[in-house]
């Protein structure tokens, strides 16, 4: 059948792909509908997609299905993400030492599948290398790296510590810096009469 004026076939669909609905990926075409994971069906553009042959992947499903397997690689990318609990976790711990004990089994489960042993000193939950953040010599999560009074969300030209805590500079010097007239905290001193 001759195509009249239309452009590629799709990969996914095999029905025409015009010029402004046209993903190519691996030298082949896709409509934008089209373009999506073959295994979790999530909507693919050029920073997320990962090919193997003819089908095309998101880059967690990806992983979990050709990225490195065995203790220690969790799976692939994307084994912590989003999966129902007890699927693709099926690594066995080749020790027969007893595990420790804590209130929380889930995370020191986790902890010890995945190497890690550090807590963060704001919620005292396992910290993992990818969302660690070290400040006064001690881990902390990304999300828990803030000032303890104001809220206020760190980085390192603005954190400052006291006495294993984190502060913002504005409220460390508020609360520690030096205190009279002509340092900035007037409301600290009483006036002389």
């Amino acid at each position: 059948m001759p195509n009249w004026g239309g452009g590629a076939k799709c990969a996914a669909c095999e029905k025409t792909v015009y010029h402004a609905e046209e993903i190519q990926c691996n030298g082949r075409s896709f409509h934008k509908t089209c373009f999506i994971c073959m295994t979790c069906r999530k909507g693919l553009d050029s920073t997320t997609v990962a090919a193997h042959e003819s089908e095309i992947y998101c880059k967690s499903c990806y992983g979990k299905k050709y990225g490195p397997k065995g203790y220690g690689y969790g799976q692939g990318a994307g084994a912590l993400s989003s999966d129902p609990p007890g699927q693709n976790l099926d690594m066995q711990s080749q020790d027969s030492k007893p595990r420790p004990t804590s209130t929380n089994s889930n995370s020191s489960k986790f902890a010890h599948r995945f190497g890690s042993s550090d807590r963060c000193q704001r919620c005292s939950k396992a910290v993992y290398a990818a969302e660690k953040i070290m400040g006064a010599g001690k881990p902390w999560h990304k999300t828990c790296f803030r000032c303890l009074l104001c809220g206020k969300s760190l980085e390192s030209t603005t954190v400052t510590d006291k006495d294993g805590e984190l502060y913002c500079k504005v409220c460390y010097a508020k609360n520690f810096g030096p205190k009279g007239k002509g340092l900035g905290n007037m409301g600290m001193v009483e006036d002389e009469e």
